[in-house]
């Protein structure tokens, strides 16, 4: 098994450029076949797998490219800008984007420990926003037993589940495991915050309110969420409003309501923040930005 059987699956199932959904839960198969800029985008927790061409995601100002020898692991979510530049009709983006479960990598984490004799305690090591990992056999076997369930419908509703599991144990058995670990083990803190904000982006929360979910000080709090996204906790709550503004936007979305849905009172003020952070307001970003199917 190799990944020339993975492309030679995706292939077949997707002969056309595009964004699909499969039948598999939170798998979904792309080809890009030209060149799109990086903009604004919000990963969940996942994992992308490429098999031909580059990908490339910027977090903070640091640009992430990886092609087939690396495979992409977003822990948590974050706002980040994601882009093809490079793709093209004879050399064209291909692959998959599996969504992590929460609830079972933490399980699967936890069990793991458990099975090794330990509960691991938190290294002190910081949590990453977004991690690369060279290819080894178990995650090819894994996702080429996944997705070869694509033809045939009957197993991958009775064996999906479990082969998704045995993906996301892989990616915790590889060398992603230490960030996934930290993201879903013990001492997962910031992780839980992340997901505690990115359902709440509408409302109003503060440091203290985010410090008390998980039961740090403030000063604790704010040093240990910067080591893990590189921003600090207001500069990512904002980064994460206006991404996703952004998105509603260019998806049709007027500013204004753009501006409501995540949680700004004023559109003067949206305005502002939008263009100190993309250097165009919002009606002009959305007519010079032109976003085909995004691939995140």
């Amino acid at each position: 098994m190799n990944k020339v059987q993975i492309k030679q699956q995706i292939e077949r199932y997707l002969p056309e450029a595009g964004l699909v959904e499969t039948p598999l839960k939170g798998v979904q198969l792309f080809r890009v076949t030209e060149a799109v800029p990086s903009v604004p985008a919000v990963y969940e927790p996942t994992v992308v797998a490429i098999v031909s061409g580059v990908k490339e995601a910027i977090l903070d100002g640091h640009r992430h490219a990886y092609d087939s020898n690396q495979y992409m692991l977003c822990p948590m979510t974050m706002p980040v800008e994601a882009g093809t530049p490079q793709a093209t009709p004879e050399c064209p983006l291909i692959g998959a984007m599996i969504a992590l479960d929460p609830r079972v990598m933490r399980d699967l984490s936890l069990e793991m420990e458990n099975a090794a004799g330990t509960i691991r305690r938190p290294d002190g090591a910081a949590l990453q926003g977004l991690a690369l990992a060279h290819w080894d056999t178990g995650f090819t076997q894994a996702l080429h037993r996944l997705l070869e369930l694509l033809d045939a419908p009957a197993d991958a509703r009775m064996l999906g589940q479990g082969r998704l599991r045995e993906l996301y144990y892989a990616v915790l058995k590889g060398a992603a495991g230490p960030a996934a670990k930290r993201a879903f083990g013990v001492g997962n803190e910031i992780a839980r915050t992340i997901d505690y904000l990115s359902t709440r982006l509408s409302e109003p929360v503060t440091i203290t309110d985010m410090a008390a979910q998980v039961g740090m000080s403030r000063a604790v709090f704010h040093r240990r969420f910067k080591e893990a996204t590189t921003m600090s906790p207001i500069q990512f709550v904002k980064s994460m409003r206006l991404n996703n503004a952004a998105m509603k936007i260019a998806g049709g979305m007027n500013v204004a309501e753009a501006a409501r849905n995540v949680g700004y009172a004023s559109s003067s003020q949206f305005s502002r923040e939008f263009k100190r952070m993309y250097g165009q307001s919002p009606r002009h970003w959305c007519q010079d930005v032109q976003i085909p199917v995004h691939i995140t």
